[in-house]
Formats: C-alpha cells, sequence, structure tokens
C-alpha cells in the first residue's frame, strides 16, 4: 500500500469514527496533494510516495510556522490547535536522521570545500543537500551547516 492509499484509509476511518479535527487535517493533505498533481501536469498518474511526503513535509513547516507565530502573538489555543494537526501529519513522514549523522555528512563536505569560511555556507549546501533531501529539515541542515563552518573558521 503506497502512502496515497494509507492517508486514504485513514481519512476514511476518520470519518466513520467522527474525529473532525484528524478528517479536516487529512482532506487539508489531500487538497495539498491534489494541487501538487495540477502543479506538476501528473493528475492522470498521481504523485509518487517521495512527491507526496514533500507535500506533507510542506504542510508540516507551514504548520511549525503558524505555531511559532501564535505563540509570539499570545494566542496559545491557535498554536494548541496547529500542534494536534502538526502531530498528525508527523504520523506519515519517515523518522528524520540525527544530529551526529547530518554532521558527518558536513564534515565531508567541509573536507570537499578545502578549508571553507562562513561565506561558504551555499558552496557547502550543494554538496550536502543531495545526499540529505528528504532525510531531516532544511532548516536544521542549515543552521549545522553554518555552525560547522563558523566552528572551522575559529580555528
Amino acid at each position: 500500500m503506497d502512502l496515497r492509499e494509507k492517508l486514504q484509509v485513514d481519512l476514511k476511518s476518520a470519518m466513520q469514527a467522527g474525529e473532525q479535527k484528524r478528517t479536516s487535517t487529512l482532506r487539508m493533505v489531500f487538497a495539498a496533494i491534489k494541487n501538487k498533481e495540477i502543479e506538476e501536469r501528473k493528475k492522470d498518474i498521481g504523485l509518487g510516495d517521495e512527491d507526496v511526503i514533500a507535500v506533507i513535509r510542506r504542510e508540516a513547516k507551514k504548520r511549525k510556522d503558524a505555531i511559532a507565530e501564535y505563540e509570539k502573538a499570545g494566542r496559545p489555543e491557535l498554536a494548541e490547535s496547529e500542534k494536534e494537526e502538526l502531530a498528525m501529519l508527523d504520523i506519515y513522514l519517515p523518522q528524520e536522521i540525527s544530529d551526529e549523522e547530518i554532521i558527518r555528512v558536513i564534515q565531508d563536505g567541509v573536507r570537499q570545500l578545502g578549508s571553507p569560511t562562513a561565506k561558504d555556507t551555499g558552496a557547502l549546501m550543494k554538496i550536502i543537500m543531495p545526499s540529505l533531501k528528504g532525510r531531516a529539515s532544511g532548516d536544521r541542515i542549515t543552521k549545522l551547516a553554518k555552525d560547522a563552518l563558523s566552528a572551522q573558521a575559529v580555528q
């Protein structure tokens, strides 16, 4: 069973169980998937699991950003609602790799660059992103890469 079929089965069971929050969250995911299919002109063949995961990741990132904004604005009830949706989306995302594994890949990239400075973040990202794409969030990777380059500059 591919990811889209699993989402469909879960949506059906959420509807039957009367779980309104879960139903609305899964419907939102399906709307985002449909939009991506239209954008990619794959409406007839549909998206593969990797593309569906990318759509879910994008929706999860929207929720994380909204949580931060609601908390900053002093709206904990709205932040809590977004957290619930994020938890439902996380179920369908693969487990991200650890910071140690990301740092290992970054160190390999730093070795390939030679003696990079903090200004070489873009070049480092071009080297490491192909092997890390889909395995960790871009924000985490960027932060760890910048930390590694600034530590390299101190030495």
